[in-house]
């Protein structure tokens, strides 16, 4: 959702209770998981554990927990053999929908996907008809606080930042999501500026004007019981929510 933030999406301004914490715990897992199985279980060595640990320790994830799933992820464990799958579907207000799961049981995902997308007059598309609309690309988002601007603009676009914006509570960088996006968090990370995520995500480019409170509400509520499956790890839109309804929503 792009009502405030062009490229975070929709932030849900709530505290994570506990009977969500645990099913975020499950899925930051399966992440750190499959990065150790095909990138070893050293951190240092492995950027893309070393995101998924660092979006654990965002989220308050125990160490404990994180260690099991490396080690599952390095076969010194048993556990369950994940992959990626992106489901592509047309939401209400002919909004594109990208669906990211790790599963181990494709058709299970397909089934419960297929099923909430079903209650939103939704469904799934066959693939390249949604993709193509969408770019991969690495987000960075930093806390507003004790970091000048205009130095840290010249920082990460010096790094191969590609885009660079300022929010009410955020900055918010994009870049390419090859070795530049490693290479801007590091340039971050030696000025110890705190980082409150960084990831490859998908990002829209063009989006689609959802200016009816009722489709935007539908859209909102599709999201949310998508994100709720075990297997969704996240949700990707080219939905444009004007903020005068995201208030009222």
């Amino acid at each position: 959702m792009s009502g405030h933030s062009k490229w975070a999406g929709i932030k849900h301004k709530k505290a994570i209770v506990d009977s969500k914490r645990g099913k975020i715990f499950t899925k930051i897992a399966r992440e750190i998981t499959v990065a150790a199985r095909f990138g070893g279980g050293d951190p240092e060595k492995n950027a893309a554990l070393r995101n998924c640990i660092l979006k654990a320790r965002v989220s308050n994830m125990p160490n404990d927990n994180v260690q099991r799933a490396i080690k599952k992820g390095t076969g010194n464990l048993e556990g369950a053999n994940y992959e990626e799958v992106l489901y592509e579907a047309y939401a209400p207000g002919a909004v594109a929908l990208l669906v990211k799961a790790l599963t181990d049981n494709k058709n299970r995902s397909a089934s419960e996907i297929r099923s909430v997308l079903t209650k939103f007059d939704s469904s799934i598309a066959s693939p390249g008809a949604v993709s193509y609309l969408f770019k991969k690309k690495g987000f960075i988002e930093l806390p507003l606080e004790n970091i000048p601007e205009d130095d840290l603009f010249l920082l990460v676009t010096d790094a191969g930042a590609e885009d660079f914006k300022r929010y009410e509570d955020t900055f918010e960088i994009v870049t390419p999501p090859d070795f530049t996006f490693e290479t801007v968090k590091n340039a971050l990370e030696k000025k110890n500026i705190p980082i409150l995520r960084a990831e490859l995500t998908y990002l829209p480019d063009m989006t689609v004007a959802v200016n009816d409170k009722g489709t935007a509400s539908k859209l909102l509520n599709l999201r949310d019981l998508l994100e709720d499956l075990d297997d969704v790890q996240s949700v990707y839109d080219n939905a444009d929510i004007p903020n005068t309804i995201m208030a009222e929503l």
